[in-house]
């Protein structure tokens, strides 16, 4: 028989720092999609807000706290990623746990935004893409969710199987921007 190890999407290959960014993986956490029946999307957002602090965000945003936080993912969809859902949805949403499909990373740092512009064609400029905002977008050649999460940290998620990529792509990056301030 064998024995199955538990490990996290980027065991092994982080933390990095290069320059004044560091990339660091996001302890496992419970991720759990939710998609709003058609015309339920106040009610969901309601039973959300009372049962777990947090309503259904807006497109493009994400809304709560480090503890529990909503991403909106798509029309009348959302990842609730920190904590299990509290709230009966019974009828008014699909939920699904995907707490096992994603690597999550924080890229932080002077020049955060910097590293993901060579990546995404995505405008990161502070009075463009705020904190709380989100996007899913190309991050180089995958598909990523990219949260901005304070002033110069951003929260990325991928498929899991990308891990080792996105790792790769995102250091690439840091490595190739802090070379050119030191030249």
């Amino acid at each position: 028989m064998v024995d199955l190890i538990e490990k996290s999407a980027c065991e092994g290959l982080l933390p990095v720092t290069k320059g004044t960014v560091t990339l660091s993986e996001i302890a496992p956490v419970i991720v759990t999609s939710v998609t709003a029946f058609q015309d339920q999307a106040d009610a969901v957002s309601s039973a959300l807000e009372a049962a777990d602090g947090v309503a259904m965000p807006a497109p493009n945003r994400s809304v709560g706290t480090a503890k529990l936080r909503a991403i909106w993912i798509g029309p009348n969809q959302a990842f609730l990623i920190g904590k299990p859902l509290r709230a009966d949805l019974a009828g008014l949403a699909s939920t699904t746990d995907q707490s096992d499909a994603w690597a999550i990373v924080k890229l932080e740092g002077q020049h955060a935004s910097d590293v993901l512009a060579r990546l995404t064609p995505l405008d990161l400029r502070a009075s463009q893409f705020k904190r709380g905002h989100t996007a899913k977008t190309d991050l180089m050649h995958m598909m990523a969710s990219i949260t901005k999460t304070g002033g110069d940290v951003f929260e990325i998620m991928v498929f899991r199987s990308m891990a080792k990529t996105l790792v790769h792509d995102l250091t690439t990056a840091m490595a190739t921007l802090a070379a050119r301030d030191i030249a």
